[in-house]
């Protein structure tokens, strides 16, 4: 089971960033996906969630409304839309699909002026 995340950087408040994670060693088709994230002296949260054809997502409060999960099955590949990026959400990002002993580098995001 592998997880490669890309696309984060640097970002000013009110930008925008794509998030890209693709999965493999299992059946992804068949797995909800999720992204979560872990700030500078934080615990790792639960960002979003979307179910294993997509028809259902989930959202911390925190981000409802300004990020948005989807995936293309055919490429393995969950992806994350950040928009109205604050500071407050500045982390690691990281994306797993129910493995919870196995993480990928994750990817740095940064929202600052």
């Amino acid at each position: 089971v592998q997880f490669v995340e890309s696309g984060g950087g640097l970002v000013q408040p009110g930008g925008s960033l794509r998030l890209s994670c693709t999965a493999s060693g299992f059946t992804f088709s068949s797995a909800a996906m999720s992204w979560y994230r872990q700030g500078p002296g934080k615990e790792r949260e639960l960002v979003a969630r979307i179910s294993s054809v997509g028809g259902s997502t989930n959202y911390a409060d925190s981000v409802k409304g300004r990020f948005t999960i989807s995936r293309a099955n055919a490429k393995n590949t969950v992806y994350l839309q950040m928009n109205s990026l604050k500071p407050e959400d500045t982390a690691v990002y990281y994306c797993n699909g129910g493995f919870p002993l196995r993480w990928g580098q994750g990817t740095q995001v940064t929202v600052s002026s």
